[in-house]
């Protein structure tokens, strides 16, 4: 990596200033201390958010470095003139890496390693819905597959019309298959076999069934009563507890967008606020079930909400077809973010696995580069390409730009082989997707499709390429 500018010298024992914006000050003193690096160092955060937007003449009337620093490392994202800052400052001035996260090999160490299967504090309740439509074949492979996904929990979701004799049954069942269980019903008979058969969790009770907190082992999910909001949430918290419960979860009920969206993260944040120590849950699908749009930034966007409020238990599905992948996308997001939240850092630039219909990195050839590698070509073989705009097949006698794909056949002149008529067919059609959505376009390679196409092998080499 390039070092940018230089200007005067100094003591090498004088410290060095690492200038930054107030949002990164936390991880950049956690990552320098970390790293312990051999020499002294002190960090100067400007009265900047965003530490890519300093300004060559803000640098110069607002860094006051004191008399014994050293050299002065601003931000690699920073436009700023390192030479003419050198020159006022007089000490040498230049550009880190782009990424804080880079420092330690900046700087000649080892660059801290990202792992996709890391830590994380969020528990998954995933839930199979209408469990009474469903055989034991079905429930079991459901309950696979969501485990295979993240989930922590399998969620037996009941339907109050269609009451289940025996759920305990179920509940043994899946324990048998090795499962940790959660119900969710308001039958009270549900309830308490479920109970019996050793449900961890039931969701949920209010005002209406509090008394069931004094009969179970499971831990009971506390909601506000409706339309009572958190006063109602706090009063049967410590109803649950008077009645006997050692433990409750506090759901806080997240509401679809235009029935109380709004209102309703305002009530979970205010929750927290009156519940500081009470395990929290938040139940996602009335966003993403209810809400026709790809999940994946709606999931992160939720979990992202989840870590700041210290919500350590989530309850997810997949009913809906654009919502399925959402158990794991809700295990990619909960790593993601507990790894970021521990570092002081957003959430950008280590784990992409939540990029699927975009890539984190793009980088297209323009028309004249394509223009140019036409004129160097001395074969047949097609070459494929786009800059975003259009499609290019090129060989050494042809150079076709396109943005209809399925009409340039005829202008290529592939007569009698097949097989190199099904390689350009795929090939363009690749390029007319990448060229649409945005992506990263390598002729011979499949598209990068996050964590939809990545084994956990390739989400890590990602991860650390990234």
């Amino acid at each position: 990596m390039a070092v940018e500018g230089s200007h005067g010298s100094r003591d090498s024992g004088s410290p060095r200033l690492f200038v930054t914006g107030q949002l990164a000050r936390p991880a950049l003193e956690r990552v320098l201390g970390a790293m312990a690096p051999p020499f002294p160092w002190k960090v100067a955060a400007l009265r900047i958010k965003v530490a890519a937007l300093m300004t060559t003449d803000y640098i110069r009337r607002t860094l006051k470095p004191a008399d014994e620093a050293g050299e002065i490392i601003l931000p690699g994202l920073c436009q700023a003139d390192v030479e003419a800052l050198g020159g006022h400052f007089g000490r040498p001035v230049r550009k880190g890496p782009k990424d804080l996260r880079d420092l330690p090999e900046f700087f000649g160490g080892a660059a801290e390693a990202y792992d996709p299967d890391g830590p994380h504090d969020l528990a998954i309740l995933a839930e199979i819905n209408d469990v009474h439509r469903l055989g034991d074949a079905e429930i079991v492979a459901l309950a696979a597959r969501y485990r295979a996904a993240g989930a922590d929990l399998i969620d037996l979701g009941c339907s109050p019309e269609h009451p289940i004799a025996d759920l305990g049954r179920i509940v043994r069942l899946l324990r048998t298959e090795g499962h940790r269980v959660s119900i969710d019903t308001w039958n009270e008979a549900e309830a308490l076999s479920g109970d019996a058969a050793g449900a961890e969790y039931l969701l949920s009770l209010d005002s209406r069934n509090i008394a069931l907190a004094g009969r179970i082992a499971a831990v009971p999910v506390i909601l506000p009563d409706p339309g009572r909001g958190v006063p109602s949430l706090v009063r049967n918290v410590e109803e649950a507890r008077r009645r006997g419960a050692r433990r409750v979860l506090a759901d806080a009920v997240l509401d679809p967008i235009h029935f109380g969206f709004t209102a309703s993260l305002c009530r979970f944040a205010e929750a927290r606020a009156a519940l500081p120590d009470v395990e929290m849950l938040m139940g996602i699908g009335n966003l993403t079930e209810l809400t026709e749009a790809d999940t994946t930034g709606i999931t992160l966007l939720l979990a992202g909400i989840m870590s700041e409020l210290q919500i350590r238990f989530a309850l997810t599905t997949e009913v809906a077809s654009w919502a399925q992948g959402s158990v794991r996308e809700l295990d990619c997001a909960r790593r993601i973010l507990h790894w970021g939240r521990g570092r002081g850092a957003i959430p950008r630039g280590y784990d992409a696995r939540l990029l699927t219909t975009r890539d984190a990195r793009v980088r297209r050839p323009a028309e004249a580069e394509l223009r140019d590698l036409h004129a160097r070509v001395t074969d047949r073989n097609f070459r494929i390409d786009t800059d975003g705009e259009a499609v290019y097949v090129f060989n050494s006698e042809r150079f076709v730009r396109t943005t209809d794909v399925r009409g340039v056949f005829p202008r290529l002149g592939v007569d009698g082989d097949a097989s190199h008529a099904f390689y350009l067919g795929r090939e363009l059609m690749k390029a007319e997707i990448v060229r649409r959505l945005g992506k990263k376009y390598i002729q011979g390679e499949p598209l990068d499709w996050g964590y939809l196409t990545w084994t956990e092998e390739e989400a890590g080499s990602h991860a650390r390429r990234t």
